[in-house]
């Protein structure tokens, strides 16, 4: 294909994106105060009694809502989204690359979702029980929405892309940069770099930390392992 046929293909795939996300965007927006006390309940259900989240800017009850239904779709959307970025790129891979490289999106997509629900289920209600128990008696715990969603949603992010590490584990054995034996004898260096990366990206209290830190490690091994499984099937049909 030429250029141009190329690049209005892009054009093409981009605005099917971008459509998608605005559908599901349009039939959640009715819903948007639904979801937003949904994301909000692991604080809400921990406040003392006589406390409530508040509204400090006056735009911020409209505006945190739809934020969040925005971002809602298109988390809702991304196998879509992605789908159309692997109808791009598709024709331009050889058969043994698409074979390999069609389950790591389907897997890297499953391990964004695992790592949001863990966040939610796991990690939320443990670091605000923590929160929400430790600070002076004489202080009224009242939460600013938007606050909260930023928080949220950056947790959200942060252990979505940590789960990826086993798919970055894969792609980087896959592409010869390094072998299982390497990652494996630098495991010492992987388990600091766990604690560091999830000091930077959650609050600044151990739990959360440790909560990010530990299954980034043990998806780590879990990447080893899948990269010894790929070579020894590479090598089986290298034999064949």
């Amino acid at each position: 294909m030429p250029l141009v046929a190329h690049l209005t293909e892009l054009r093409d795939r981009l605005l099917r994106a971008i459509l998608a996300v605005l559908v599901v965007f349009i039939c959640l927006f009715p819903f948007a105060n639904d979801i937003y006390a949904f994301v909000s309940q692991p604080l809400r259900a921990l406040l003392p009694a006589g406390t409530s989240m508040i509204a400090t800017d006056v735009a911020s009850p409209f505006l945190t809502p739809f934020k969040l239904t925005l971002f809602t779709a298109l988390f809702i959307a991304i196998p879509y989204v992605l789908y159309q970025a692997w109808g791009f790129i598709a024709p331009g891979m050889y058969r043994h690359e698409k074979r390999l490289a069609f389950p790591l999106l389907a897997s890297s997509i499953l391990l964004f979702y695992c790592g949001a629900a863990f966040a939610y289920f796991v990690v939320f209600p443990l670091i605000f029980a923590f929160f929400t128990s430790v600070g002076p008696e004489d202080i009224a715990i009242m939460t600013d929405i938007n606050r909260y969603l930023d928080f949220v949603l950056k947790l959200f992010f942060a252990f979505g892309v940590a789960f990826e590490i086993p798919i970055a584990a894969v792609l980087l054995i896959w592409a010869g940069v390094t072998t299982p034996e390497k990652l494996a004898r630098k495991r010492p260096y992987i388990i600091v770099g766990c604690f560091v990366f999830g000091m930077l990206l959650t609050p600044p209290d151990i739990i959360s930390q440790s909560l990010l830190a530990l299954p980034m490690w043990l998806l780590f091994e879990a990447g080893v392992v899948a990269g010894r499984l790929l070579l020894r099937e590479r090598g089986k049909a290298a034999g064949e």
